[in-house]
């Protein structure tokens, strides 16, 4: 009979629950889990075992936690002991059961897993910190860390602890200059803190000297007056004495800067029945040596012997080495820093060449690693006023019509400074020191305009020389200005005549030929504006074919600037005007007499055939079928003569074109033979074919699968002495994707029971005997080789197997020849036998034939002698 186990499971009580309903599972005893929580009051019922079985009258345990778990006679599991799971985290017993003390069944596992309670607050590894910390600290990087711990079950949330600043003392401006790594516990100076953490005033080292009472006395006295009274009554020396004494001696936990209040809590800090935990941290502030002096200011050109010290860094390293380079990397750089710190500048600056460089510092020590962070220390040049004003031009000219009106401008008087600008340096003014040969008839103001102080006529004076002073706060220059009084533009440009008639231009002109020079004149004061004469096409050349150049004197030359094109424009009817730059008086207007015509008349020349295509480039598959149509041209000629089509570059005879331009096949395409044809086709005259045109088209042939795989051998031979696979290569002269990589198959499909095939690459297999026969034989394999797309066709190949001499042969008995060699090895045999025994037989025909001759002339010679 099956035992039945009931298992009850109860809930978190201090004792047994009364009437509780039992959950019954029937079938063989199963392993258990149960999760007890740590503390649990007891006794505490855990499970109720029983036993469908009327013999079962107790049960007993075995394994570990005996003295904490028990189990009654009626198979209550229960708690006798609280658990703890900083102790134990697991117990494992068996339960037996027994039959009059004896067990009957097969025992039941049972795992208590201890399961973690927060009773434990965290704890800090010190019930207080000390830590230094320097001035100007970057912000966020840590120079202590504090470190608590739980002993709860770290997996949990129970142990998952989470650091805070309570307090900070003193905090008299209600600033936080300290914060703390909510995870890690470590502390840093914020934002504020840099600013304003102060380290307690004391003196100043050099690199190398002592920190005793005797290098304090030398520095008292380099900055108070030596006086008679001894140090040690000095009052105000005793003062910085001690003072001194109690920096270098201080005790961060008798005497902090500051004292923080930090927190730990557990559950992540966002419980409020989260434990927590306290500690203090002692922090004293001290002086941060590594001080960048800058920025600093030079005058340029600075009189002063060099080199001259100009700033002086200190390290917080006593032994520390300086480095100093410039941040650009120019050629010139005048600065050096010695062993103490002192950065010195080695020769004059010049503000007009550099105005500022920036100076790296670096800090090591003697392995050259850094001890400080680089410093950038930045030098400005100040400026001087060392440069003089320079006129732009060295003679600055300008233009006023007469009758301009009283302040009408002028122009403006360029002028500048290399000094520093925005500076009174380089502000400039500007002051008329002379007119000629009229004074005040000019003024200047401030930026350098010139203005007319009355109105100029020509007639009284057609030139002013005027002499302008450009100063700064120390120095100025002459500039020289010419104002030239024009004529009013009150004449019109006269054309030499209004009509130049009719001219022939032939079609094939050349681009920039001259057809027509015309002139005007006018009568305003020469080399002035109003006497300038542009010339422009005004109407009849909507397409810009013409233009006209000019040198401004009056004479201007039409030149041909685009192509003529007889079929288009047959004729030119054009307008061309003569205009001023400077604008007309007032009332005054262009008329007929400003404007010319000139008529053109464009002769047909015979031109070559024209292309109206565009093609160059055209891709055909090789399969088309034959008399399709590829493409199909399209020329005509310019007069409208009939043309012929001509082709060339087809070497294979495999296109033709007709007299419409339509390009077909006349045979079939092969890409394997050429990839792509270059066509020139020639477009011509049919009555002259002397005027022709020619037009490049390369025709690409896209590739098809119509080559079959093949294989490079279709023999070959295995050693009996030795069984080598054999490798069948096979060669596929379509493009991908229609030919590589290629597979190998056996060409009924099914697997062969003395053959194998196994694949090396995209172009090989091996052929693999498994059995070797008892004795030499020849093997028609019939093997299919297929493309990427399937494509193949059945190939026999014969192997032979056969003992092999010493250099790896075949061995073959003369008599075997025929019958093991296949087809094609039996017939070359034959064929060498055959040729071999009639080369024998005309070299013995030939040595018969010597010899009855020589036997002929012996006989008639003895004949001749009897």
């Amino acid at each position: 009979m099956t035992p039945v186990v009931h298992l009850l499971l109860l809930p978190l009580l201090c004792s047994i629950a009364a009437g509780t309903d039992l959950e019954e599972k029937t079938g063989p005893f199963q392993n258990i889990q149960l999760d007890v929580p740590e503390g649990t009051p007891v006794p505490y019922a855990l499970y109720q075992f029983r036993v469908e079985s009327p013999g079962v009258n107790g049960f007993q345990l075995k394994g570990d936690g005996r003295n904490d778990i028990k189990i009654s006679k009626d198979g209550w599991l229960f708690l006798e002991e609280p658990l703890d799971w900083s102790h134990e985290q697991h117990f494992i017993v068996e339960v037996e059961a027994l039959e009059d003390g004896k067990i009957v069944l097969d025992p039941v596992t049972v795992t208590i897993n201890v399961m973690d309670v927060n009773n434990n607050a965290p704890v800090f590894s010190q019930s207080s910190y000390v830590a230094m910390v320097r001035e100007n600290s970057s912000p966020g990087e840590p120079f202590t860390q504090v470190f608590a711990s739980d002993q709860d079950d770290p997996n949990t949330p129970n142990a998952h602890l989470r650091y805070s600043l309570v307090s900070q003392l003193p905090n008299k401006h209600n600033v936080l200059l300290f914060q703390i790594d909510p995870e890690t516990g470590e502390i840093s100076t914020t934002e504020q803190g840099k600013q304003m953490l102060k380290a307690r005033d004391g003196i100043q080292y050099d690199k190398g000297e002592e920190q005793n009472t005797e290098t304090l006395k030398r520095k008292f006295d380099e900055y108070c007056t030596p006086q008679r009274v001894p140090y040690e009554l000095n009052p105000f020396f005793t003062c910085v004495e001690k003072a001194e004494m109690r920096r270098r001696n201080i005790d961060p936990l008798e005497d902090p800067d500051f004292t923080l209040l930090v927190r730990v809590q557990d559950l992540g800090g966002f419980s409020e029945t989260a434990l927590s935990g306290n500690t203090r941290v002692h922090i004293v502030v001290e002086q941060n040596l590594w001080r960048n002096p800058g920025p600093l200011t030079i005058p340029e050109n600075f009189k002063e012997s060099y080199p001259l010290v100009i700033a002086k860094v200190q390290s917080n390293d006593p032994n520390a080495l300086y480095e100093l380079v410039q941040k650009e990397r120019e050629v010139n750089f005048p600065f050096q820093i010695r062993d103490n710190g002192e950065i010195v500048v080695t020769e004059e600056l010049d503000r007009e060449k550099k105005d500022m460089y920036i100076l790296v510092v670096f800090a090591k020590d003697f392995k050259g690693t850094q001890v400080d962070p680089p410093m950038e220390i930045q030098v400005l040049v100040k400026d001087v006023n060392d440069n003089m004003p320079k006129c732009e031009k060295e003679e600055s000219v300008f233009e006023l019509q007469e009758n301009e009106p009283v302040g009408s401008p002028i122009g403006d008087l360029i002028a500048h400074d290399a000094d520093e600008e925005g500076t009174l340096n380089s502000e400039l003014t500007y002051t008329i020191v002379s007119q000629e040969p009229t004074p005040n008839v000019f003024s200047i103001d401030h930026t350098g305009k010139i203005q007319s102080l009355r109105l100029l006529q020509r007639k009284e004076q057609q030139l002013y020389n005027l002499v302008v002073r450009v100063s700064d706060s120390d120095f100025s220059a002459d500039c020289k200005v010419v104002i030239k009084v024009i004529d009013v533009n009150n004449e019109l440009p006269l054309f030499e005549k209004t009509d130049y008639g009719s001219h022939t231009l032939a079609e094939d002109i050349e681009v920039g030929h001259t057809v027509l020079n015309i002139s005007a004149t006018d009568a305003d004061d020469p080399d002035s504006g109003s006497s300038l004469i542009q010339f422009h096409i005004a109407a009849g050349d909507d397409d810009g074919v013409f233009t006209v150049e000019t040198d401004g004197k009056g004479v201007g030359h039409l030149v041909v600037a685009k192509p003529l094109d007889f079929e288009s424009s047959p004729t030119y009817n054009l307008k061309i005007e003569a205009r001023n730059p400077e604008p007309l008086m007032k009332g005054l207007e262009y008329g007929s007499e400003s404007t010319a015509s000139v008529f053109f008349t464009v002769t047909d020349v015979d031109e070559v055939p024209e292309f109206s295509m565009d093609i160059e480039d055209v891709t055909v598959s090789e399969n088309v079928t034959k008399g399709s149509v590829l493409f199909t041209v399209e020329a005509k000629d310019p007069e409208g003569k009939e043309i012929g089509f001509k082709l060339d570059g087809d070497s294979h005879g495999w296109l033709e074109i007709d007299s419409t331009g339509e390009i077909k096949t006349k045979a079939n395409l092969d890409r394997e033979t050429t990839e792509s044809l270059d066509l020139t086709i020639t477009a011509f005259e049919k009555e002259n074919p002397e005027k022709f045109s020619e037009h490049v088209v390369r025709v690409t042939l896209l590739d098809v699968n119509d080559n079959s795989p093949q294989l490079v051998d279709n023999y070959a031979f295995i050693c009996m002495e030795n069984n080598k696979p054999v490798k069948l290569e096979a060669k596929d002269i379509d493009s991908e994707p229609f030919s590589y990589p290629l597979k190998f198959n056996f060409t009924h499909g099914k697997k062969s029971h003395n053959w194998e095939l196994q694949k090396v690459d995209a172009k090989s297999a091996l052929l693999i005997l498994k059995k070797m026969p008892d004795e030499g034989k020849t093997f028609s394999v019939p093997i299919t080789v297929t493309d990427n797309q399937g494509m193949g066709v059945p190939h026999s190949v014969d192997v032979e197997v056969c003992k092999c001499t010493e250099l790896g042969h075949c061995y073959r008995d003369p008599g075997r020849f025929t019958s093991i060699l296949g087809m094609g090895p039996t017939v070359g045999i034959l064929a060498s036998i055959l040729a071999f025994c009639l080369i024998a037989f005309i070299v013995v025909n030939k040595r018969n034939k010597k010899k009855n001759k020589k036997t002929l002339n012996n006989e008639e010679e003895r004949d001749s002698m009897m």
